[in-house]
C-alpha cells in the first residue's frame, strides 16, 4: 500500500480506536459482512475526500471488503487524526494526510488520491469532485460518479449541475433522511458541544447561546444547548425556519442585535460573512465564537483581525482577540468546523456515523450499479428504510406492521367518518 502520513509508528493506537468505533457501528458491520461474501467494487477503485478519523477509516475497510482499492484523503486540514490514518496505511487502503496541513498541502494530497485513477468518488465539501473538474479532466471519463457527505457540498453540485458544469453523476447523501435527522442534527448538537466544553471547560448552563441558521445542524445545536441549561436566540434569514425556532422556543433576532447578548456564538449556515467586522463591534466581553459549518468563511476571520489591537494564542485552538476598547473575544479552531478542528474534537458519535456512512456504501454500490444521466440525485427512500431497519434491529427495537385491512384502508379513498 502507498501512503503519506505523519508517523506510520501510531498505527497500533489508531488500530484500537478503530476497533472500539466498529463495536459502535453494527450497520456497517453488517454492510461489511455483506460485501465481503459479495465483492460488488471487485476491480473497482474508490478515492474519498472526507475527515480521516476512525469511523471514516471503517467505511474505508467496508467497501475494501466489497473488493474495492481504496485511497482516502482529508476534506479538512484539522479534523485528521494521526493515529487513525496511519491504522488506515496498515490495513490496507491508501491513506493521504496529516493535522494541520497547510493549504497547499490538502490540494496535494486530494491529487494524491486521484493519481489511484477512481472510478468512485466519495466527498465531504465537494473539493475532490471540484478539483477533478478544473484541474484533472483527464479522470473524467473513468468516473462513474460520486456521493456527496454534507449540505454544503450538496449546495455547491446542484448549483454547478444548474450551470450544466457537472460532468457525472452524484448520489446527495446529506439528503437522506437517516443522514441530515440524525447526522446534522443529533451529531452535530452533540459534538459541536463535547469539542467546546472540551477546549474550555466552560459551563454552559446558564449562558446564552447564539446559534447562526437553523436547518437540521442548527436545530441540533439550538437543542442541545436548551438540554444543558442554555438561554438560546437563533439568527435566520428563512422566515418559516424563523418561525419554527420561536415555536420551538427559542428567542429570534437579527445577528447584530444578537451578538451583543451572546456568550457562545456558533455559526452553522454553510454561507459567508455570516458574522463581520459591525458585529465585533458590539459583542460583549468575553464572547467564544465557533464555527459547525463545513468551511472556515462564517466567521470573517480578515475582519476580526484588522478590528483589533492584539491577538493571543491561548491554547492550540484557542485564539485571543483584544479590541481597542479591551473587550477580548476568543475564536475556536481557527474557525473550522470545530467539532472536529478543536482539540478535543472527535467529530460524531459512532452510533451516528453509522447510520451516515452505511448510506454512503450502499449509495457507491448504487452508482456502479446503475447507468446515471448526469446530475444530483437523492438517494433511494427504500435503502433509507433498509438502513433504519438495520439500526432498529441492531438496538433491538421492533415496530408495529400495518394489517392488511389497515393498509387497504390507508390506500383506499371511498371510506368516510
Amino acid at each position: 500500500m502507498t501512503y503519506d502520513v505523519k508517523d506510520i509508528s501510531l498505527a497500533p493506537q489508531g488500530v484500537k480506536k478503530i476497533e472500539w468505533v466498529q463495536r459502535h457501528m453494527p450497520v456497517l458491520e453488517h454492510i461489511k459482512k455483506k460485501f465481503r461474501e459479495e465483492k460488488p467494487f471487485e476491480g473497482i477503485t474508490i478515492g474519498s475526500c472526507l475527515h480521516l478519523e476512525p469511523k471514516t477509516i471503517n467505511l474505508g475497510l467496508t467497501l475494501q471488503a466489497g473488493g474495492a482499492e481504496v485511497a482516502m484523503t482529508g476534506c479538512n486540514p484539522l479534523s485528521t487524526q494521526d493515529d487513525a490514518t496511519a491504522a488506515g496505511a496498515k490495513l490496507g487502503l491508501h491513506m493521504y494526510g496529516w493535522r494541520e496541513e497547510t493549504n497547499e498541502e490538502y490540494y496535494h494530497t486530494i491529487n494524491q488520491v486521484l493519481d489511484h485513477k477512481p472510478d468512485i468518488i466519495i466527498d465531504d465539501g465537494a473539493d475532490m469532485i471540484f478539483l477533478v473538474h478544473r484541474e484533472r479532466r483527464e479522470l473524467l471519463k473513468k468516473i462513474k460518479g460520486a456521493c456527496e457527505e454534507t449540505t454544503t457540498g450538496i449546495h455547491r453540485l446542484k448549483a454547478m449541475n444548474q450551470d450544466g458544469a457537472l460532468e457525472f453523476p452524484v448520489m446527495a447523501v446529506n439528503d437522506a433522511y437517516t443522514k441530515y435527522l440524525f447526522d446534522n442534527r443529533y451529531g452535530t448538537g452533540q459534538s459541536t458541544f463535547d469539542s467546546i466544553m472540551g477546549s474550555t471547560n466552560m459551563l454552559i448552563a446558564g449562558k446564552t447561546i447564539m446559534v447562526c441558521g437553523y436547518g437540521w445542524c442548527g436545530r441540533g445545536i439550538a437543542m442541545r444547548a436548551q438540554g444543558l441549561g442554555a438561554n438560546v436566540i437563533v439568527t435566520e434569514i428563512d422566515p418559516i425556519r424563523a418561525l419554527e425556532a420561536r415555536m420551538d422556543g427559542y428567542r429570534v433576532m437579527k445577528v447584530r442585535e444578537a451578538v451583543k447578548h451572546a456568550d457562545v456564538l456558533i455559526t452553522a449556515t454553510g454561507n459567508v460573512d455570516v458574522v463581520t467586522a459591525d458585529d465585533f463591534m458590539v459583542m460583549k466581553d468575553g464572547c467564544i465564537m465557533a464555527n459547525s459549518g463545513h468551511f472556515n468563511v462564517e466567521i470573517n476571520q480578515n475582519d476580526l483581525k484588522e478590528s483589533s489591537i492584539e491577538i493571543n494564542n491561548l491554547k492550540p485552538d484557542i485564539d485571543e482577540y483584544v479590541m481597542p476598547d479591551g473587550r477580548k473575544l476568543y475564536l475556536l479552531a481557527e474557525g473550522r468546523l470545530v467539532n472536529l478542528a478543536g482539540e478535543r474534537g472527535q467529530g460524531h458519535p459512532a452510533e451516528i456515523m453509522d447510520l451516515s456512512f452505511a448510506m454512503q456504501a450502499l449509495s457507491a454500490k448504487y452508482l456502479l450499479d446503475n447507468e446515471l444521466e448526469v446530475g444530483v440525485y437523492k438517494t433511494l427512500d427504500k435503502t433509507d428504510i433498509y438502513v433504519a431497519e438495520l439500526k432498529l434491529k441492531a438496538m433491538g427495537i421492533e415496530i408495529d406492521e400495518l394489517t392488511p385491512q389497515q393498509k387497504e384502508y390507508m390506500e383506499g379513498w371511498e371510506h368516510g367518518t
